[in-house]
């Protein structure tokens, strides 16, 4: 196995990575790292009394100790790679992350600040695995040897990106897309937002969150060119972003608007059909943590819903429903996936299984 190790490992989402990283057929968390608070503690004791994770804590990482995260020194011989779950100023993310890669340690990051790099690809696997392409341009550019950086996208988008991309590439290019999000209270973190403003409430506000949902869509649909990534120029995106009382499973409801003459539309058993057979490389490659199905299309009327759903394809798929004409664009639809599993740490991993598979921790 590789070993590996997870910087922030004491926060939610790196707590996440450790407990799903256990028994992993390719992966050994071997190094863990957070804030000076935290290093010299070992791991068990640096998590006591807030282990937010609902089954014990791996018995190869409890007794690690933890390390500090803001010394990449520290990760040398310790660790082929590391995930990055920090949580602290985007600066402060950006040049400790590039401090990790300047040491020849590759940074598989769930943090948001090199989102908008231009040479850092932010993958979706079955979307732009391709997009690994710019990693040797972007050693080049900062003169790193083994070290490079990748990133994963926002948690919403996870939703409905994949269906989006299914249709495109079944020849059905969409011109415009309106998106209202229903985000699950984890996706704010922990404590997160205050129970007195969460129960018998919604929140129409996160911050920043419609922002990435309208612009973080164009860099993954982009093709490589040049060293770096170049923004597809559609669709054109509108998006609400609110906050709903669930703990787990981010739904959207989306309208899509297609850029073909009205004769070239496809029905809806054809939009249903390409989406039930959607496959992409991830399948292909047989990774670990790849879901069989991608996309699960559900007929009931009444699905997806987050608490019966959104562990299907143990928490990767992107689950659909109730897809029907628009009277406004061209047709409508529910989407849900699971945001600290696919929209997270999960797919972080799943990020790092295809890096592998591609040789670039060789």
């Amino acid at each position: 196995k590789i070993n590996v190790g997870v910087l922030g490992a004491t926060g939610m989402v790196g707590q996440r990575y450790i407990k799903l990283l256990e028994n992993h057929p390719w992966f050994k968390v071997t190094y863990v790292a957070a804030s000076p608070r935290s290093a010299g503690k070992l791991y068990k004791q640096a998590v006591e009394n807030r282990w937010l994770i609902g089954s014990d804590i791996p018995d190869d990482v409890k007794d690690l100790t933890v390390q500090d995260a803001n010394n990449a020194d520290l990760a040398v011989g310790k660790c082929r790679f590391v995930f990055s779950a920090l949580e602290m100023g985007k600066d402060e993310i950006k040049a400790l992350e590039a401090a990790y890669a300047q040491k020849g340690i590759p940074v598989v990051s769930n943090a948001s600040a090199n989102r908008w790099t231009e040479d850092v690809p932010m993958l979706i696997p079955e979307i732009n695995w391709n997009h690994i392409d710019v990693i040797e341009a972007q050693k080049e550019h900062h003169g790193w040897d083994k070290g490079f950086i990748a990133v994963k996208p926002n948690c919403s988008l996870q939703t409905y990106m994949m269906p989006l991309y299914a249709l495109q590439q079944a020849g059905y290019p969409v011109k415009r897309m309106i998106v209202t999000t229903l985000q699950a209270v984890s996706g704010a973190g922990y404590p997160g937002v205050s129970s007195f403003d969460m129960i018998d409430n919604i929140v129409p506000y996160i911050g920043g969150e419609e922002e990435k949902t309208e612009k973080e869509c164009l860099k993954i649909l982009g093709s490589v060119k040049d060293g770096k990534i170049e923004n597809a120029a559609f669709p054109v995106v509108s998006s609400t972003c609110t906050r709903v009382p669930v703990i787990d499973g981010h739904t959207a409801t989306v309208n899509l608007e297609f850029d073909l003459p009205e004769d070239k539309k496809p029905s809806l058993e054809e939009i249903i059909n390409v989406w039930r057979n959607f496959s992409s490389v991830p399948q292909e490659l047989d990774l670990p943590s790849a879901p069989k199905h991608p996309i699960v299309y559900r007929e009931e009327i009444n699905r997806p819903q987050p608490k019966r759903d959104r562990d299907t394809e143990k928490g990767m798929a992107c689950v659909l429903g109730r897809l029907r004409k628009c009277n406004v664009f061209d047709v409508k639809f529910v989407a849900l996936s699971h945001n600290t599993k696919r929209g997270a740490a999960l797919g972080g991993i799943l990020n790092a299984e295809l890096l592998k598979a591609k040789g670039f921790f060789n």
